[in-house]
């Protein structure tokens, strides 16, 4: 667990330095600086998605989830929790639940965070973790001095999914194939590209709805895998 506390503290750290820093940036360039960050965001999620070897699976994981989502609400729900911390933090915190929802998945989404996770949990090898702490420290400073004080709270969602990984890392270990995470990282990869979107302000997906496809995908996986062994 220690690899997830440092990368939890890390986020924190990041998005009050980005905080503090964000008082001597002028609007236009905070624009901008967002522009580039969204753009960022759209290229990690490309990259990640075209690694999929099994795009059929992909797709219908996120037809079955978005509407699994939909039908729980998940994104109204999200956006009320926004609205609530919203209220703790004032109106100047900035797009609370944009930036909540957003960063979060992206810190969660990804080989580093699984991978890292089971290291630290199965093995006491908080190494991989320590690596994403950095990286994820250095992103939030620029996050939360574009989207404001919402991608502290991200810190809370790395700290319960790898928290979780790393607790359950002995059950899990064995159902997380390379297959498993390469299709997982592409499910992630595609909903990482829709928060780019939104965040070009292109086309406002419902992103929350749509986040059941990563459970989705790793049972249709593990599902395929063992037909195809039988």
């Amino acid at each position: 667990m220690i690899g997830t506390l440092v990368n939890s503290a890390s986020i924190v750290v990041g998005g009050i330095t980005g905080l503090v820093l964000t008082r001597g940036i002028p609007q236009g360039m905070k624009s901008v600086i967002m522009q580039a960050l969204a753009l960022s965001v759209v290229l990690i999620g490309i990259s990640k998605a075209i690694a999929t070897n099994e795009i059929l699976l992909v797709i219908l994981s996120l037809v079955i989830g978005s509407a699994l989502g939909e039908s729980l609400s998940i994104e109204a729900r999200l956006d009320a929790l926004g609205r609530r911390l919203e209220c703790l933090v004032g109106s100047k915190g900035g797009r609370v639940a944009e930036a909540f929802v957003s960063t979060s998945l992206i810190y969660c989404v990804g080989a580093m965070a699984i991978v890292g996770s089971i290291e630290d949990g199965l093995l006491g090898q908080p190494h991989t973790l320590f690596a994403k702490s950095i990286l994820d420290g250095v992103s939030a400073i620029i996050f939360s001095a574009t989207m404001g004080v919402g991608v502290i709270f991200s810190a809370a969602a790395v700290l319960l999914y790898q928290g979780s990984i790393s607790l359950l890392s002995s059950f899990v270990r064995p159902l997380l194939t390379d297959n498993v995470i390469t299709e997982l990282n592409a499910v992630g990869g595609l909903l990482i590209f829709a928060i780019g979107l939104n965040l070009l302000e292109i086309k406002k997906l419902k992103v929350g709805n749509m986040l059941p496809s990563l459970l989705i995908i790793v049972v249709l996986v593990l599902v395929s895998s063992f037909v195809r062994s039988g």
